[in-house]
């Protein structure tokens, strides 16, 4: 009996995710820093997304 994720909240999550990690890939973080940060919305994909924009790496721009 575990949680699912599917439909269009699912969907959203995914490009969320993806945004996210578009701009960890563009901060100007360190290699090590921007690693962590993409594991972490890999593995924890809701949470990780929240705590990468509460507190992430800004991007270059």
């Amino acid at each position: 009996m575990g949680i699912e994720v599917g439909g269009l909240f699912g969907l959203l999550l995914l490009v969320a995710d993806v945004w996210a990690i578009l701009n960890i890939f563009q901060s100007r973080s360190s290699t090590g820093g921007k690693a962590v940060w993409i594991v972490l919305v890999l593995v924890l994909p809701l949470l990780g997304f929240i705590l990468w924009f509460l507190l992430g790496p800004r991007s270059s721009s």
